[in-house]
């Protein structure tokens, strides 16, 4: 077993709509964009992750950047496979290695995702040397990752916002009870910013911006302890064409994303009323969890506790809840092959 297990290599692969994780022996080996520059004429890939990144709105007619992942499912299924197949070339230990060693992995997926759209993550893998290819849902991975034990015959509620999709399960018995994916996080907010700043000052600004802007003031609520500080954006003035610049308050971030937090709220509501009544007993006392990145947005965990009442906690580096979970169930797949999706 030894000797096969030295052609053997063993990742857990946290595939998601904004950024692609990979852990390799415990450790996070990429943390990269998931994004990919393609040369039109040779349909190449010429750059992927960080670096394509750079490129973003800011290519010409010959170079288009493609983000390969939609609300959290491959939706160009090509570009999609050359991204991971880069990506796990990248990890610097297999760099070493003469051959290319078979792969055993450990994917995560949204928990709405369907049969379709399983078996294309699923194909991507084995197209990129996947020999044993699991699948585990994200929300129960994000659980794992946060320490909650999901064995227990106890209701955990998780909710994982990331960047296509939020997802809202309530866990029991190493199983979801019942859950909800709603296709409103990250880039819906992002589109969100870039709406109200051409709406309210007349300003076109592009994703990269929106997203800078989503992350050094965005904010749920319109009264925080400590605020951050006014930013100045710029971008190109919609009535002149000229480049202007305009000054933004958290405040104003706080009513731009109103609708979609909304509508998160009320999918969390949603979902607790689907919930059986002894789990929704655990769950008044144990709360809710947050993870994704979407949950580092100002203010989000205590609108969520005022909504529903419960305690709201954010998971620690809630980025990488979701890979965490990925990599302890992969270390431990006997313990948690009852999870995994067949």
């Amino acid at each position: 077993m030894a000797f096969f297990d030295f052609w053997t290599e063993s990742i857990a692969i946290d595939l998601g709509t904004a950024n692609t994780l990979i852990i390799h022996n415990d450790k996070v080996v990429v943390d990269s964009p998931s994004i990919v520059a393609i040369d039109k004429k040779t349909e190449r890939i010429i750059a992927v992750g960080k670096e394509a990144s750079l490129m973003q709105g800011k290519t010409h007619e010959n170079i288009k950047t493609v983000r390969p992942l939609k609300d959290g499912v491959i939706a160009d299924f090509n570009a999609s496979e050359q991204m991971i197949s880069l990506l796990i070339n990248s990890i610097p230990s297999l760099k070493k290695r003469f051959f290319t060693p078979a792969l055993k992995m450990v994917i995560c997926i949204p928990s709405g995702i369907t049969e379709v759209e399983m078996r294309a993550v699923r194909e991507s893998a084995e197209r990129v040397n996947g020999k044993e290819v699991y699948l585990i849902h994200e929300p129960m991975a994000a659980a794992i990752g946060i320490g909650v034990d999901i064995m227990q015959p106890k209701g955990n509620m998780i909710v994982d916002i990331g960047g296509g999709t939020t997802e809202i399960a309530v866990i029991a018995l190493s199983g979801i009870v019942c859950d909800k994916s709603v296709k409103v996080a990250g880039d819906v907010f992002t589109g969100d910013i870039i709406y109200y700043m051409r709406t309210q000052h007349n300003l076109f600004i592009g994703e990269r911006t929106a997203e800078k802007i989503k992350i050094t003031i965005g904010s749920a609520s319109e009264e925080l302890e400590s605020p951050p500080d006014d930013i100045s954006v710029q971008g190109r003035d919609l009535l002149t064409g000229k480049p202007k610049e305009a000054m933004i308050s958290y405040r104003e971030i706080a009513k731009a994303l109103d609708k979609s937090i909304i509508r998160i709220e009320d999918s969390v509501m949603e979902t607790l009323s689907q919930t059986p009544p002894e789990l929704a007993a655990d769950i008044y006392n144990t709360g809710i969890y947050l993870a994704g990145g979407g949950s580092m947005l100002r203010g989000l965990d205590k609108r969520l506790s005022k909504k529903t009442d419960l305690p709201v906690f954010i998971a620690e580096d809630p980025l990488r809840a979701v890979v965490r979970g990925t990599g302890i169930t992969l270390k431990n797949i006997e313990r948690y092959k009852s999870v995994l999706v067949k």
